[in-house]
């Protein structure tokens, strides 16, 4: 009889059971009911959900509802404003309630895919949108029924919230407790009752519905390690044991390990790692978080049946990365920069000959001697303790002095010897101009001026820079300007031009040239004629000269009348000053318009036959195209005998 008075009272708590979230591990939500954000579509919960009335704005009537991420201003002020929903993210949504009239049952939910015989928490954010000096202190409290339900109507769960204040502040709080499923049971019915009326008061906002598997308070923890995390050095090659425990044990209970290097955004499995404890080996740099997750054997490989634990991390800072060296090279009467390590943030403790010692980021050994040769040690320890010893040999060979020759001028297209000394290898920078970067005196010919750096180094290796400069007079740009084209008696203005380095410049032949003194000068030649403008740079330098070719178009003089009997007068028809038309051409006609004569200017003269033979005594007819744009010349000449 005691055990069945036992057996009674679990079920009168397991369906009526008062407010209490679950005090053991969580695992994830299996549902997670947050009425979505600004990245989902907006809109009314599915059909049959709820028995309200959808209203499209943020301020529903009685018997409405909404899903809003905002609230302000509504009914004159009565209710309060919130801009997000119970987390604060900026555009989560929650469902807006404006009560009906009568008590109901305003959200019908079927939550799938739990597991059977597991106990799982259920719970809700609400809060009451009502101020309290709405309808003159009297505002109707919302009071809320969770019920958790088979889908055949067996009460699993029966939750009452109990008056929920009206404070007047957006102030969320989470109303739920824990119920377990029976064997075989996948799915259940979440119906939520408004037990008060509707009218002024009673309107509320609901977030955030979710059932998360519930169960023993797993722990884990570091063992012999008082703190749930610890930090240690990647070389540092010491292994932990990570203990799992649990308020009930693990009996009948599958437990598997997992480990996450994201901050906990994902978890991965641990191959082998089923049991109570878990034996850490080294590994690389990095943030380390474990945890352990459990479930009924039975329901162990579905997720939605696991809880979880409490996490512990173990932090692996890296050593400080060394820079690769075993030999140092080092020159007399140099100085010396030690480069050993790229964080000038480390601690440094450096040592050596001749009692050397700094604390400070890659010193300088000024003017080493051969004395300064030997071993070198620093440790270098990062701000988490994590230390690094490095060594290297010094050894100080004789340095070497660069010398360059002295600068100089040289003009455009010249070039000049270069000189180094004090080593026995020789590499000039840039390379530009030079017929050989490599040897101690190339010959440089370069195009602007430019300084070169000459290393010279020894046979040790030690080096050392000079410079020199090659400063180039540049040629100045001459331009005669374009050729020109005048009739005989005519004369034209040269357009000359200079620019750049300029000494001084002069055309020449002055043959009827006026203004000579000046880079646009007038001429008048009487004969087709080149001009020649030369310019002096500068320095020495030599000159540079442009051509302007002036054409003179001469007078022609057409005679009308030859003889070409072989007497040797007047034998040939010659056109005078044609030949200064080079593109000209001569035709010249019979009376009935027969071609018996055609000629360029480059040989104007005709012999008064035709295919070889003597053309009869007559008069003949020519045109002449000069080829300048110009009216054909036309006429005619006598043949005599």
């Amino acid at each position: 009889m005691k055990n069945a008075v036992l057996i009674f009272a679990f079920l009168i708590s397991a369906q009526f059971a008062f407010g209490q979230l679950c005090t053991g591990s969580l695992g994830d939500p299996i549902v997670n009911i947050t009425f979505g954000n600004n990245k989902t579509a907006a809109g009314p919960l599915a059909p049959g959900v709820t028995n309200m009335t959808y209203a499209s704005f943020d301020c529903p009537q009685d018997g409405s509802y909404t899903i809003t991420n905002v609230t302000s201003t509504c009914f004159n002020g009565t209710w309060i404003t919130m801009t997000t929903d119970h987390t604060g993210d900026a555009g989560g949504r929650f469902m807006l309630v404006n009560a009906s009239l009568t008590p109901n049952d305003f959200y019908v939910q079927t939550v799938d895919g739990l597991c059977g015989n597991t106990t799982y928490e259920f719970a809700a954010w609400v809060l009451s949108v009502l101020r309290p000096t709405a309808c003159n202190f009297q505002g109707t409290k919302p009071n809320l029924t969770f019920r958790i339900e088979t889908t055949d109507g067996t009460v699993l769960l029966k939750y009452d919230s109990g008056d929920i204040p009206n404070t007047g502040l957006a102030l969320w709080k989470q109303y739920g407790t824990f119920f377990k499923t029976p064997v075989g049971v996948s799915s259940v019915v979440l119906r939520i009752t408004n037990n008060a009326p509707g009218g002024c008061g009673n309107d509320l906002a609901l977030d955030d519905i979710t059932f998360r598997p519930c169960g023993p308070l797993l722990s884990t923890s570091i063992r012999n390690q008082p703190a749930t995390s610890v930090n240690i050095c990647q070389n540092n090659p010491v292994s932990f044991i990570l203990d799992a425990g649990s308020t009930a044990g693990f009996t009948g209970s599958a437990i598997q390990w997992q480990v996450s290097k994201d901050s906990g955004i994902t978890w991965t499995d641990i191959t082998g790692a089923q049991s109570a404890s878990y034996t850490r080996q080294p590994t690389t740099s990095g943030m380390y978080q474990y945890r352990i997750v459990s479930a009924d054997a039975t329901n162990f490989s579905s997720v939605q049946c696991r809880i979880i634990s409490s996490i512990v991390t173990i932090n692996v800072y890296p050593a400080p990365i060394l820079v690769p060296k075993t030999f140092v090279l080092g020159c007399t009467s140099t100085d010396l920069q030690f480069i050993t390590a790229n964080d000038s943030s480390f601690i440094y403790q450096w040592s050596g000959p001749n009692n050397f010692s700094s604390t400070i980021y890659n010193p300088l050994l000024p003017q080493v001697t051969y004395a300064d040769s030997g071993l070198y040690r620093v440790i270098i320890t990062t701000a988490q303790g994590c230390n690094a010893i490095d060594t290297f040999n010094v050894k100080v060979f004789q340095g070497v002095t660069a010398k360059a020759s002295a600068s100089t001028i040289i003009c455009d297209g010249t070039g000049v010897a270069l000189a180094a000394s004090g080593g026995s290898i020789y590499s000039w920078s840039p390379t530009t101009g030079l017929s050989n970067a490599q040897i101690a005196n190339p010959i440089a010919t370069p195009k602007d001026t430019t300084q070169y750096t000459v290393t010279v180094a020894n046979q040790f290796g030690c080096k050392d820079t000079a410079q020199t400069t090659v400063y180039v007079i540049q040629n100045p740009r001459v331009n005669a300007g374009p050729d020109k084209a005048i009739f005989e008696g005519q004369s034209v203005m040269l357009d000359g031009s200079v620019s750049g380095n300029m000494s001084s410049f002069s055309w020449s032949p002055l043959t009827a040239m006026i203004n000579f003194n000046t880079l646009t000068p007038t001429v008048s030649p009487t004969d087709s004629i080149t001009y020649t403008l030369s310019v002096l740079p500068g320095g020495a330098c030599p000159v540079v000269s442009d051509n302007v070719f002036v054409r003179v178009y001469k007078n022609i003089f057409i005679p009308n009348v030859f003889s070409p009997n072989g007497d040797g007068i007047y034998d040939t028809w010659v056109i005078k000053g044609l030949e200064t038309y080079p593109d000209a051409i001569l035709h010249v006609y019979t009376r009935t318009g027969q071609l018996i004569f055609q000629s360029k200017a480059n040989n104007p003269v005709w012999d008064g036959t035709y295919n070889h033979k003597p053309v009869p005594v007559a008069t003949y007819y020519y045109v002449i195209d000069l080829k300048l744009n110009l009216a054909p010349l036309s006429g005619w000449v006598v043949v005599l005998r």
